[in-house]
């Protein structure tokens, strides 16, 4: 049951896994949103602004106009007033009046009239002289106006009596003339004033009408209307001047409209355009973030499927390389298109290979600790029949066998610990001599150059060094208070020269020790044959010298090791 726990466990952990594309497709969702969020809203800050600043373009442009249209019929009302200081007006001849005024006039589409208080014109220029009354007044409710009037008056739109086209007047009360009081009329036609409308430029999709008091078309842009209609706006004769633009419906369509009302007459210029054409730059520019956005996201869904289709193909390469890792296979660090994971594809390497080096020391040693094993089984059993021979009683034996045994135990102790790399010689002498007194005591002095041996030569030199610490004990420099051991090697070209130098022993100790027991089966059978090294032993008074000049082939850890022969 825990099995199975465990393993529905590991399959709930391996669903809620997902590939890094998810993960990618996520990164790039949670970078593109927000910026797509935020560009939306830099664009309708950025047409909020430019609405704002159309807006102030059209009030200054219709501004603009209508002071136009004022300064032209500033102009027609300044011309009234030196024409009616004029001599023959005021002297009642009309005929010299209306030469020396068709003369000025001559031309320039504009025309003059003069009205009695009946409102009957008694002169004009837009037919030849003739004595008499020329005809009623077309536009009664201004001339009317004119007369009650001490400054200019500027008439609505109206049909002329003799041309029937739209005209606009500009009248002005003279009061005293020959004939009596009268009115000076300027006559022009009304799409004269069409070019003052599009003297500033409007943006595209907006419209300019002039309109008069009655709301009117006295004059319009292309397309905005014609001459004598109504404008297409509710109420359009009671629209004033407007700081911004408004919203209303002209013509049945929503419209954004700005209105400016001249200062010297009852006429407005009407500035406008179809909401949905100031809206369309917002419109394109949406569309165009759109897309551009959708573009952008295509291409950075193209971008993440190549990313995660790289990703994906290195990962299940090192899936595959720690698949073979795992079985023991060797594996090779590979090139990858990502450098992380190429880093781990070379550690993955570095691990294989170091894998297979410990995989083959360990072969290695398993070799070698059958080798010596067998070597222990071959030192054990000469060791045995040597203690045998020289032992006088079975506790004797069992006693200096185990003794034997743990100095063999000792070297195998630090063949271990330092595996291929051999074993340190002074380590070695130090280990064999300090169970039976310190080194750092005083007595015993180990000295000479670092050196390695390999497994042959440290069992044998440490069953030379344990034997001889033995000896030592019996009836040499341990057997004494004021005996000492000096331990020392020098390293030459070919051979190693040890030394082992007993001192401070009573007369005749030095040569107890001469009777053929293990230890000396130790030193001349093994250490002299099996490592082919020459031993001399050296008596004196007081003093015993081992002296072994051992060939460094011999000892050398790289140097391959020998079956050891046994003391038969």
């Amino acid at each position: 049951m825990a099995d199975g726990s465990g393993s529905a466990v590991r399959r709930s952990e391996r669903r809620s896994a997902r590939p890094i594309a998810v993960y990618l497709f996520v990164l790039a969702l949670v970078a593109l949103v927000p910026a797509f969020i935020f560009s939306a809203l830099l664009l309708q800050r950025h047409n909020e602004a430019q609405e704002r600043v159309v807006e102030t373009l059209i009030t200054g442009t219709a501004r603009s106009i209508v002071q136009a249209v004022d300064r032209e019929l500033n102009a027609n009302a300044t011309t009234l007033k030196v024409l009616a200081t004029n001599p023959a007006l005021l002297a009642g001849d009309m005929a010299e009046f209306h030469a020396q005024v068709s003369t000025a006039l001559a031309g320039t589409g504009s025309y003059v009239y003069v009205l009695n208080r009946d409102l009957e014109a008694v002169m004009s220029t837009r037919r030849p002289y003739a004595p008499g009354i020329q005809g009623k007044s077309a536009d009664p409710v201004a001339s009317g106006r004119a007369f009650e009037s001490e400054g200019t008056v500027v008439s609505d739109l109206v049909r002329g009596a003799v041309s029937q086209d739209y005209v606009v007047n500009v009248l002005q009360r003279v009061p005293a003339t020959r004939l009596g009081e009268v009115v000076l009329g300027f006559n022009r036609a009304a799409t004269q004033l069409a070019p003052v409308l599009l003297s500033n430029r409007l943006p595209e999709g907006w419209n300019v009408v002039l309109l008069d008091g009655a709301g009117l078309i006295i004059a319009a842009s292309p397309g905005a209307g014609r001459t004598g209609d109504p404008f297409g706006l509710e109420d359009a004769d009671t629209v004033g001047s407007s700081f911004g633009w408004r919203r209303e419906t002209v013509e049945g369509t929503a419209s954004l409209l700005v209105a400016q009302r001249s200062l010297l007459s009852d006429w407005t210029v009407v500035a406008w355009a179809p909401a949905e054409a100031v809206a369309r730059p917002l419109a394109d520019a949406f569309w165009s973030l759109l897309a551009g956005g959708v573009l952008l996201a295509a291409m950075v869904v193209l971008v993440v499927y190549w990313v995660g289709l790289q990703i994906g193909r290195s990962v299940h390469g090192l899936e595959a390389d720690a698949r073979r890792l795992g079985a023991g296979q060797p594996v090779e660090a590979r090139a990858f298109p990502i450098a992380e994971i190429e880093t781990i594809s070379a550690a993955l390497g570095d691990a294989s290979r170091r894998r297979q080096a410990a995989e083959s020391e360990v072969r290695f040693l398993m070799r070698e600790l059958a080798h010596r094993s067998k070597n222990q089984m071959t030192v054990i059993s000469a060791m045995a029949k040597q203690t045998a021979r020289g032992a006088d009683s079975v506790p004797e034996f069992v006693s200096s066998f185990e003794k034997r045994i743990h100095g063999l135990a000792r070297s195998t102790d630090l063949l271990l610990a330092h595996g291929v790399a051999g074993v340190d010689l002074k380590e070695l002498v130090i280990s064999q001599i300090d169970p039976f007194c310190p080194v750092d005591g005083g007595r015993v002095t180990v000295d000479g150059p670092s050196l390695r041996l390999n497994a042959q030569a440290a069992q044998i030199l440490g069953m030379a060094a344990h034997e001889l610490a033995t000896n030592a004990v019996k009836h040499g420099a341990f057997a004494r208070d004021n005996g000492r051991l000096d331990v020392s090697w020098q390293r030459s070209a070919d051979f190693l020269g040890l030394s082992w130098r007993e001192s401070g022993l009573a007369a005749g100790e030095a040569t107890a020790g001469g009777r053929r027991g293990f230890g000396t089966s130790v030193l001349e059978n093994m250490v002299g044959r099996a490592l082919g090294a020459e031993v001399r032993r050296e008596a004196e008074d007081g003093t015993l010298v081992w002296r072994f000049a051992i060939p460094l082939a011999a000892i050398d850890p790289a140097h391959p090791v020998t079956d050891q022969p046994a003391d038969k």
